[in-house]
């Protein structure tokens, strides 16, 4: 392996993982994901979307349609079907998959594979090799021929009924339909392991899941770095759709076992987890991951898109919410405070902006606003392309969340100058603070008597309004979004011991060996910077941050490398170092933003 080396002039390859969001689906996080691609100019995105079916629409326009990967769970005849490959490979694949290869090259890694997702208490380490063992066993065999067997069946079931014989082992006892639908579950969940990986300087998944996968492969096969980012909590996220499935015993533990095989793997593997609010950072040092490796970063949007609202109140008063129709956003909720409005007030109006993702959840809004006698005083206004317009047209904005991480629109709404009244889920408390008002979910009175609050009291609305988009200006935008994500891949870009690309792997020996002693004094600088800077010696740490920039300071890390020092003057008090240091550290950035827009 050599170091593959970065300049200012180099863009960062980064293999953006997804599932069932960008950019099939609309929601906070395909917004974000778009947000990266379409901005962040500076870097080259490969986008592998896992998701449900390969007949679902795609709703975001991508720079490079090239540089997408469809990974479909559900929905295909043939395990390649979304790839590329001639069929005349695959043909060959089959017909060299014989029984013998299966019993000697698969049983042996499949047996060890179920043993480990059954397991209760997880070993991440081994379930990653395990995975990389048969993504390389994929890469000569065919995947239908060799899960389809009559020997992968026998030793599947024979495995889990000795599990379920087990009683501490708590599997619950499987009847045929469950045998099958498992097996059928990993089948289709591990066809990813068959999809093969694209080079890349970074990988970045959007969740702690199944779409987290390719990261680790590209960890363990290249040594790619892996940052993890967390919207919401996706193994609580399982738990609460779990409730809601009527599966057999068996079935919830095998589903939410494989489930936790998954995102303690993600949580082991990630160089950085990055989930988008303090909140979400308790589930994730409570499945082992050290402090030292989260770094938050919150969720931000375009002040410039989302600008401040006119002050004059709405000919009646108007209540908003942008939010999905989906059971988690509670809708029914905010029906019902409502309905407890209109008897106060009754020339209230209240708008839902947003698609409908679970159509029967739906119809049971649309029965509950004839049962309650809502008429046109409640509307559902279906998606909506102008949020902005949409957060404008209301006097008070409105979340009955359930479940959240940093929602968009709240911080949304908080950016147009317009007070929220918001459930205090996940990260909500962290986006408001004191500039808007909480109630706890699932209660409507609560909830109404924070909208009629700031519906009569125009001075507290307006109040709160300001300070709310004085916070999100000062926390939540998109400029500070876009710096320290791009921080953080040139910081993990910069570790990564990575092969060198084609076009430079036609360059003399005696400038490789030259290249990899100035990459290693730099990176020897920077890591002695750090660890000084996080025990307080932040003097010691600026001359070696200022050294690791002499060596090369045309290296992409130089913008990093001027933030770090910016910073550690403020610490100890020299500002006017500190913004001189910001100033070169701003320059730099316009000069990346500047190529990227100009490639």
């Amino acid at each position: 392996m050599r170091l593959w080396w970065l300049r200012m002039s180099d863009k960062i390859k980064v293999l953006l993982a997804t599932e069932g969001t960008y950019p099939f689906h609309q929601g906070g996080v395909s917004t974000w994901c778009d947000i990266l691609i379409q901005k962040m100019r500076s870097v080259d995105y490969i986008i592998f979307s896992v998701l449900m079916n390969p007949f679902v629409t795609q709703k975001f326009e991508l720079l490079n349609q090239d540089a997408l990967i469809r990974m479909p769970l559900w929905g295909t005849e043939e395990p390649a079907e979304h790839l590329e490959t001639p069929f005349s490979h695959i043909y060959r694949l089959k017909k060299s998959t014989l029984p013998e290869d299966i019993g000697r090259k698969f049983i042996p890694l499949f047996r060890e594979l179920i043993l480990e997702i059954l397991a209760q208490s997880k070993n991440p380490e081994n379930f990653g090799r395990l995975l990389l063992q048969l993504h390389e066993y994929f890469k000569y065999y065919e995947y239908k021929a060799t899960f389809k067997s009559e020997q992968t069946w026998n030793v599947y079931k024979e495995i889990i009924l000795k599990a379920a014989g087990d009683k501490d082992n708590r599997l619950g006892q499987p009847d045929i339909f469950g045998l099958s639908q498992s097996l059928g579950w990993i089948y289709r969940f591990l066809n990813i392991l068959n999809t093969p990986l694209p080079e890349a300087h970074v990988t970045h998944s959007s969740a702690a899941a199944f779409c987290g996968i390719p990261c680790v492969l590209s960890k363990l096969a290249n040594n790619t770095p892996y940052l993890l980012t967390e919207h919401g909590v996706y193994l609580r996220e399982q738990y609460l759709s779990l409730s809601r499935n009527g599966y057999s015993s068996f079935l919830s533990t095998f589903l939410i076992r494989l489930v936790q095989s998954v995102t303690t793997l993600n949580y082991a593997f990630a160089d950085q987890v990055s989930p988008v609010c303090q909140y979400n950072m308790r589930w994730e040092t409570r499945f082992g991951v050290p402090p030292s490796q989260v770094n938050v970063i919150y969720n931000g949007v375009d002040q410039r898109v989302f600008a401040e609202a006119p002050g004059a109140p709405q000919s009646v008063p108007t209540v908003v919410m942008v939010a999905r129709i989906d059971p988690i956003k509670d809708i029914m909720t905010f029906m019902h405070a409502a309905a407890l409005l209109k008897e106060r007030m009754p020339e209230a109006k209240f708008v839902v902006y947003g698609s409908v993702s679970v159509p029967q959840y739906y119809d049971q809004c649309l029965a509950l606003k004839e049962e309650l006698q809502l008429g046109n005083s409640f509307i559902f206004a279906g998606h909506t392309s102008n949020t902005s317009a949409a957060y404008q047209s209301g006097d008070v904005i409105a979340l009955s969340s359930i479940s959240e991480a940093f929602p968009y629109s709240v911080v949304e709404g908080m950016m147009t100058g317009k007070p929220v009244v918001a459930t205090d889920v996940g990260g909500v408390k962290e986006a408001l603070a004191d500039t808007g008002v909480l109630v706890q979910p699932r209660d409507p009175s609560a909830m109404a008597d924070g909208i009629e609050k700031l519906l009569r009291n125009r001075e507290l609305a307006a109040e709160l309004g300001r300070e709310a988009r004085q916070r999100a200006l000062s926390l939540f935008t998109l400029d500070r979004v876009l710096e320290l994500h791009f921080k953080s891949y040139v910081k993990l870009a910069a570790r990564a011991e990575e092969r060198l690309p084609a076009a430079a792997a036609s360059e003399s020996a005696e400038r490789h060996a030259s290249q990899k002693s100035v990459v290693a004094e730099q990176k020897a600088y920077m890591e002695k910077g750090y660890a000084l800077a996080a025990h307080g010696f932040d003097q010691r740490a600026i001359a070696l941050f200022q050294k690791a920039l002499w060596v090369q300071p045309d290296s992409v890390l130089a913008p990093v490398l001027l933030a770090e020092i910016a910073q550690a003057f403020n610490r100890i008090g020299d500002h006017d170092r500190a913004f001189q240091e910001l100033y070169k550290y701003e320059a730099y950035m316009e000069l990346v933003a500047g190529e990227g827009r100009t490639a």
